[in-house]
């Protein structure tokens, strides 16, 4: 299909580009600890995992996670494995994710659409914000996408190319791989649906698929399932252990099928994810107005590359619209089959003088912005950077540390825009690819590392550590999992999910049963009546949260916490 007379690009170019790519995504991996959302909670089950030996069942604490099946942390631990530093382990699968995610939009571009779609694909999937975010989140859903990709460039070589059975199996492997990483990892499959659809047309030559390799495709998905379902149910059921098969139950109903139908949370309307496209895909959703006319003209005339690309991507967005819950990053795996199909529009696009004037003022915005905020941080009064650092446990000093890193993004992005404008051919793609290197790097190296020891409740975990000293024993109530993770000895918790009127009662005896060296570290919302509040230490604040210490000795004896002295979970 490709057109085998497009010209080569030099290897010096491309070489540049995945240089320019790979050194940004991985700015500052290894300088900062896991922060929330998701990160600790992936970590420290990774952790356990590679503490205890049990790499089927996560834990939580003294808990089961039942919320994500372990793929993920599969490859934090086996990353930690390899590096044996956790700062590098649980962003080192993200990481690769991304740069194969990248790998197969090249290839696929290069195969439907010939040579020079390489760096089109590649560089506009890198420059969308949302792409490089994803990347250096220590969070499934890189993961997710990179699964996604590899069923989609299985799946399209087959149904578009070469149909060899080995392609099915693998696209399928993938879609059964990514279905137990996270449950909607199966969706490469609806790419069946517009090829069928085009099959039906008639109008459209297509490669002669043997009915025999479904065979494949069917064993395909199911080793992808297999890899964790067949030996976490089969363990499951010959243990007859009720939490094992509670969580049997609770990953394969309520986490999937329910989630999907009656989600409980992150309740958004319908088209909630317009605007998240049109915001999370700049610079690239700027492009639309001209993008989908195009695409429009090569559907009608059925051009299947377009055709399963678009069709495909159309199917995930009904699919998640209508979901009552959404998140942003729920539609992140449509951005790559999005890019490969615009490869081949993007040079012609890129001469036309609005596409052109959407993308300078995209860099102007990016320039003025970082140096409008770098300004204010710098130079912002202290007491107004108190009130925005003291619930979040940040020290004052970070924010115009921020500041001035803003503000070097600014200088240098500002430079760019100058040089590029200035230019005899005002190179404006290979400036948009600088500027996201630069941001992300800044990102990656500035501003992360700086907000790390506070968002992560590393800096408070430390005060913990010095207030009780090295021979106390420490407990947890009320906690969250970066406060586990960051705890400087072994902890006692007293589950995660469990009423706190419960973990109320048996942290009550646990104190009392060593007085002198215990300490209970809570979350100042969760008090009960039966501590002494005088004898209670103020600890902090992280994650807009008051936190205390309880020594044993503030608990007054004889005293029972009632059922409702404090919420469920």
């Amino acid at each position: 299909m490709p057109d085998s007379r497009t010209p080569r690009i030099p290897r010096r170019h491309l070489a540049l580009l995945w240089w320019l790519i790979a050194l940004s995504l991985a700015a500052g991996i290894g300088w900062r600890e896991p922060m929330p959302p998701d990160e600790p909670r992936f970590a420290l089950a990774a952790r356990t995992m590679v503490d205890t030996g049990d790499w089927l069942f996560p834990h939580r604490g003294s808990e089961l996670y039942a919320e994500k099946p372990p793929v993920f942390m599969w490859l934090q631990a086996a990353a930690f494995v390899l590096v044996r530093d956790w700062r590098i382990a649980f962003l080192l699968p993200s990481l690769l994710a991304a740069l194969g995610t990248l790998w197969l939009c090249g290839d696929l571009a290069r195969r439907l659409w010939g040579r020079r779609a390489v760096r089109w694909a590649v560089g506009g999937l890198f420059v969308c914000l949302q792409f490089a975010l994803q990347a250096k989140r220590g969070q499934i859903d890189m993961v997710l996408v990179a699964m996604t990709t590899l069923s989609l460039w299985a799946l399209l070589r087959y149904l578009l190319l070469t149909p060899r059975a080995w392609l099915l199996a693998l696209g399928c492997f993938a879609a059964g791989l990514g279905t137990v990483t996270k449950g909607v990892g199966f969706l490469p499959l609806l790419v069946f649906v517009p090829w069928g659809w085009l099959r039906a047309k008639g109008r459209t030559r297509l490669p002669a698929h043997p009915s025999v390799h479904a065979l494949a495709g069917v064993g395909g998905f199911l080793a992808g399932v297999g890899t964790w379902l067949a030996p976490m149910l089969g363990t499951a059921l010959a243990s007859g252990d009720p939490a094992l098969l509670a969580y049997a139950r609770e990953m394969l109903l309520r986490q999937t099928g329910e989630r999907y139908a009656n989600a409980w949370h992150h309740v958004q309307p319908a088209w909630y994810y317009l605007q998240a496209m049109a915001l999370l895909w700049l610079p690239g959703s700027l492009l639309a107005p001209w993008l989908l006319p195009a695409w429009w003209r090569r559907a009608r005339r059925l051009d299947p590359r377009v055709v399963l690309l678009l069709g495909w991507s159309l199917l995930v967005l009904a699919f998640f619209s209508a979901s009552p819950g959404k998140r942003e990053v729920y539609v992140l795996p449509m951005l790559p089959a999005l890019c490969v199909a615009a490869a081949p529009l993007l040079p012609g696009l890129l001469r036309r003088r609005g596409v052109r004037a959407a993308l300078w003022a995209y860099l102007a915005v990016l320039a003025l912005g970082a140096l409008g905020a770098g300004a204010w941080l710098a130079g912002a009064p202290v007491e107004r950077l108190l009130a925005l650092t003291r619930d979040r446990g940040l020290d004052a000093g970070v924010l115009p540390h921020m500041g001035a890193w803003l503000l070097a993004l600014g200088v240098m992005v500002s430079a760019v825009l100058a040089f590029a404008l200035r230019s005899p051919r005002r190179r404006l793609a290979p400036a948009l690819v600088v500027a996201t290197a630069l941001l992300w790097t800044c990102h990656g190296a500035g501003l992360l590392p700086a907000l790390s020891p506070g968002a992560s409740a590393q800096a408070l975990m430390q005060r913990v550590g010095r207030r009780i000293g090295p021979d106390a024993e420490l407990a947890l109530l009320g906690w969250r999992e970066q406060h586990l993770l960051q705890a400087d000895r072994p902890v006692v918790d007293f589950g995660f999910k469990r009423p706190l009127a419960t973990q109320w009662t048996d942290a009550g005896r646990w104190l009392q049963a060593d007085p002198a060296r215990r300490w209970l570290f809570l979350d100042a919302e969760a008090l009960v009546p039966c501590l002494d509040r005088a004898k209670l230490v103020a600890i902090g604040a992280s994650n807009r949260r008051r936190w205390l210490l309880a020594p044993g000795a503030a608990w007054i004896p004889g005293c029972t916490p009632s059922e409702d002295a404090a919420p469920a979970r």
